[in-house]
This record gives C-alpha cells, sequence and structure tokens, in this order.
C-alpha cells in the first residue's frame, strides 16, 4: 500500500517543476510574437528603428528561452521517474504528443533560433525575418503537443484497454487531438501572448520613468496595448469555451471553481465572495460564504445557453442525482472495484487456459469499466478537489484578466500622453508579476480542479504514483527547488542587466 506521504511529496514535485516551468515558457510565447511583428516592421518600413528595437526584445526572450529548456526537460523525465505506473499504463498515448514536439518543435527551435540571433547581416532580409517567425511558431508547436497531451489527462479519448498487457493504447491518434486540447492550446498560448504583452509594456514604462529611450518605449507600448488587448479578447472567448468543457467533462471541477455544494436550476454566477471556512463538509448546512456578489442565473446560462440549465454542485456529484441522471460516488466505487477485480480474474482465467471464463471476465471489465479509475479510490469525499485553492485561483485569474483588459485600453487611450502618465507607467511597471500570477493560477484551476485524478476517471494519483522512497522524492524535491530558484535568480538578473543596458539605438532613430 502506498503512503499518503509518497503521493504527497511526488505530486509536490511535479507541482514545483511545473510552476517554475510556467514562468519561463508564457514569456518565450508571447515575446516571440511581439518581436516577429516588431521585425515584420523594419521589413516593410526599412527603418532600422524597428531593426534595433526588434533586436532588444529578442535578446530578453534568448535569455528567457535558454533558461526555460532546463525545467521542461525535467518535467518530462518525471513522468517516468515519479509517476511510472501512469507512464506504463497510458505511455503508449501520453508519449505520442510528446514524441512528436521533440521531433517537430525542438527541431524548427534548434534549426532557426540560430539564423535569427546570429544571421543579422549574413542573412538577407526576408529569410531573417522567416527564421524569427519560424522561431515562434516552433515554441508554438511546441506548446501544441505538450498541452494535447495534458488535455488528454483531463479528457482521455481514442484509446481502448488491452487486458492483456493491461495498457490503454491508441486506437485513433486524431481523437487524441480532441476539442478540449485544442481549446485549451489556444487559451494557454493567448494568455501568455497577455502576459509577453504586459512585460512589453512594463519594461517600456520603466525607461520612460528613468527618462530613457523614450521613442523606443512609446512604440513598443503601442504595439503591446495593441496586441494585448486583441488577445485580452480572445482569452475571453476561449475561457468561455474552457468553461463549457468543464461543465461538460469534469463538473466537479466547475463546481470547487464556483464553491457550488449544491447545484440546481437557474445557478448564480459568482463574481466575488469570500468563502466560509467554519463549512468542513460538503453536506454541511452551513452557508459556503460569508460575503458574496453573484449574477443571477449566469452560471446556467454561460454554461449551456439557457437561463434554467441544471449545473451539479459537489453534493449531486458526491450523493448522486436521480432525477438528473447522477449516479453516486459510492457506485461509481463499486463498479469500478468491479472492473478492476474482473481483469485481475480474467488474467488468472488466461494463466489457466480457461478461454471462456476470461471472456466472460472481461464483458464485465468492459461494462464497468467506465469506472475504472473510481475502484481506487478509498473513500467518495477523496473526489473533492481543494473548493479553497480552486475557487480563489480561478477568481484571481478571472479578475486580473479583466484588469489587463482596462490596463490595455487605458494604454491605448493615452498613448500619446502616455510619457506625462508616471502613475500609469507605475502602474504599468508593477502589473507584470501580476500576468504572472494570473497564469500560475490558471494551472492552478486546471490541475489542482481535478484532483484526485492523474487521468480523468481513468486513474487516481494513487495508482499512477512509482513506488519509492519517500525521503528520495523530499531530497529530489529541495535539489530542484534550489537548482530551480538559483535559474530564476540568474534568469531575472541577465534579464535586468540587459534591460538596463537598454536598445542600441539612437535617442530619435528612424534612419
Amino acid at each position: 500500500m502506498i503512503e499518503n506521504s509518497l503521493i504527497d511529496w511526488s505530486r509536490a514535485q511535479f507541482a514545483l517543476t511545473a510552476i517554475y516551468h510556467w514562468i519561463f515558457v508564457p514569456l518565450t510565447l508571447g515575446l516571440g510574437v511581439l518581436m516577429s511583428v516588431m521585425e515584420t516592421f523594419y521589413l516593410t518600413t526599412g527603418k532600422t528603428f524597428w531593426k534595433e528595437t526588434a533586436r532588444f526584445w529578442q535578446k530578453l526572450f534568448g535569455i528567457n528561452f535558454a533558461i526555460g529548456v532546463a525545467t521542461g526537460l525535467i518535467l518530462e523525465f518525471e513522468f517516468g521517474t515519479n509517476w511510472s505506473n501512469y507512464s506504463w499504463f497510458v505511455g503508449d498515448i501520453f508519449g505520442a504528443p510528446l514524441a512528436i514536439e521533440g521531433v517537430i518543435a525542438f527541431f524548427m527551435e534548434a534549426t532557426f533560433i540560430a539564423i535569427m540571433f546570429f544571421g543579422w547581416n549574413k542573412v538577407g532580409k526576408k529569410t531573417h525575418l522567416t527564421a524569427t517567425w519560424l522561431t515562434t511558431v516552433g515554441a508554438t508547436i511546441s506548446a501544441l503537443w505538450i498541452l494535447v497531451a495534458n488535455a488528454w489527462m483531463q479528457y482521455p479519448a481514442g484509446m481502448e484497454f488491452n487486458p492483456d498487457t493491461v495498457r490503454n493504447e491508441m486506437v485513433d491518434f486524431w481523437a487524441v487531438i480532441s476539442p478540449v486540447a485544442i481549446n485549451k492550446f489556444f487559451h494557454t498560448v493567448i494568455s501568455a501572448w497577455v502576459l509577453g504583452a504586459v512585460f512589453v509594456i512594463g519594461v517600456s514604462s520603466w525607461y520612460l520613468l528613468k527618462k530613457r529611450q523614450s521613442e523606443f518605449a512609446l512604440a513598443s507600448i503601442k504595439v503591446g496595448a495593441v496586441f494585448g488587448l486583441l488577445s485580452s479578447l480572445l482569452l475571453l472567448w476561449t475561457g468561455h469555451g474552457s468553461a463549457q468543457q468543464v461543465a461538460d467533462k469534469q463538473p466537479m471541477k466547475l463546481a470547487a471553481m464556483e464553491g457550488l455544494y449544491k447545484g440546481g436550476d437557474g445557478v448564480e454566477l459568482i463574481g466575488l465572495a469570500v468563502l466560509n471556512p467554519g463549512k468542513e463538509a460538503y453536506n454541511d448546512p452551513a452557508d459556503p460564504f460569508l460575503f458574496k456578489i453573484a449574477f443571477p442565473n449566469m452560471l446556467s446560462y454561460l454554461i449551456d445557453w439557457d437561463t434554467k440549465s441544471f449545473v451539479p454542485g459537489i453534493a449531486d456529484l458526491i450523493d448522486g442525482n436521480a432525477e438528473k441522471g447522477l449516479l453516486p460516488a459510492a457506485t461509481k466505487i463499486e463498479r469500478g472495484k468491479q472492473a478492476i477485480e474482473a481483469l485481475a480474474k480474467y488474467k488468472q482465467a488466461t494463466e489457466d487456459g480457461d478461454l471462456e471464463a476470461a471472456l466472460q471476465y472481461d464483458a464485465v471489465r468492459k461494462e464497468n469499466f467506465a469506472y475504472f479509475g473510481y475502484g481506487y479510490i478509498k473513500d467518495p469525499t477523496d473526489l473533492i478537489p481543494s473548493v479553497p485553492l480552486t475557487f480563489y485561483s480561478f477568481h484571481v485569474m478571472v479578475i486580473l484578466g479583466g484588469y489587463f483588459i482596462l490596463m490595455f485600453i487605458v494604454a491605448l487611450a493615452l498613448s500619446k500622453k502616455f510619457a506625462r502618465h508616471k502613475w500609469l507607467q507605475w502602474v504599468c511597471l508593477w502589473s507584470i508579476p501580476l500576468a504572472y500570477i494570473a497564469g500560475q493560477a490558471g494551472w492552478a484551476v486546471a490541475e489542482v480542479g481535478r484532483q484526485p485524478w492523474a487521468i480523468q476517471d481513468l486513474m487516481p494519483v494513487n495508482a499512477a504514483v512509482s513506488k519509492l522512497a519517500t525521503s528520495s522524492v523530499q531530497v529530489t524535491f529541495f535539489i530542484f527547488l534550489v537548482l530551480f530558484t538559483i535559474l530564476l535568480i540568474a534568469d531575472i538578473g541577465i534579464l535586468v542587466k540587459a534591460i538596463k543596458k537598454g536598445p542600441e539605438l539612437a535617442e530619435s532613430s528612424n534612419a
């Protein structure tokens, strides 16, 4: 029996690596598009100003990209070291998008990033611009396949379970690239574009505060604000699509996101609220909130375009709701145990050569396989994720998203007078960490909200974890903590040094 401490430390180590990795990735994706756009301006206008502007942001892109690769590699290796049961169970499917990412995306990035950095005076303008865009596309394709793999964990599809090997095998590659995966890709990448825009505006505001390179700063702010506003509006659209998919595929996550303990018809949407820490159980009659601002019927409407649509709460999903066709969690757990037991009996019957019995047991396994993962759940309440962490992370992400839209609009409205408003420059500068907080909060919703599942409904984390000594995971956790912190400090230090040096252009250069 695997100790809870091992599971907790394994999850903590993976979360640590993912958190640090996502510090580097979004800036790479966001700056990639912005530097490509600025170099496009250089090609179309012929102005050296845009060339040097693009080169400056490319320098920051390169610093961040180089240090970010290390955390990504470690993250992938952890699937084999810390989650070997998971890797065995679904490696045939999960490994495919990661392999494609390595073959296609890494190849593109490794090939064209060298031309981008070292080819300014060695290749033609069009060739160099092509290399810059292909570097950005390569980084985005890399994100695509990683997010396809992650989305498959949220919504497994395109597979068939092989009882002889006890593995899930891919039968439909295109089903793996599900609508869930496509929406997750766009939502995640566009959120990185928003961060890139906030970063460019914030850094440019610092130059205005220091009364340096004002032309460069104002031009970068204008490009960043336009790009950021367009990206934010697209983010609203993909966020809405994501919420609808969560409601359909992961209703428990949605309930946690909204602090919805008891569902119903015409459910309100929480705008701002404080959870009641005194509510100790999902069936506790205490009010879930100490304070709330809510919009009547809006959650039902946004999920199903119907103000009276039914949205299940945590109690409906744990205790069941016969009227709405929801099975109790206890029933799912029992059917999952039947599937696991039938699989074991199938294996034994196969070894004994009793093919008739083996077919009968496999039929039972197939009948109950939709609940296979529930068979490893010890208590129905284990199916409830951390409501406070999921709820607050979701609302922090949404509120900050609205704040960035407002910031971009104000930056554009005052673009001609931006240099006069120090308050706005300070606001934009200190918005940079807020963009990172929003991104981390989004991932907390995605990953904490689906607990206890490593693969939704198919494999919980207690069945996915490797059988390691807890002390080994603890030691590597702290090693990674120190290593990643050093990398982060180095990244920030080198970025700050490059920013202080500034772009290599004259105060007024349009030649």
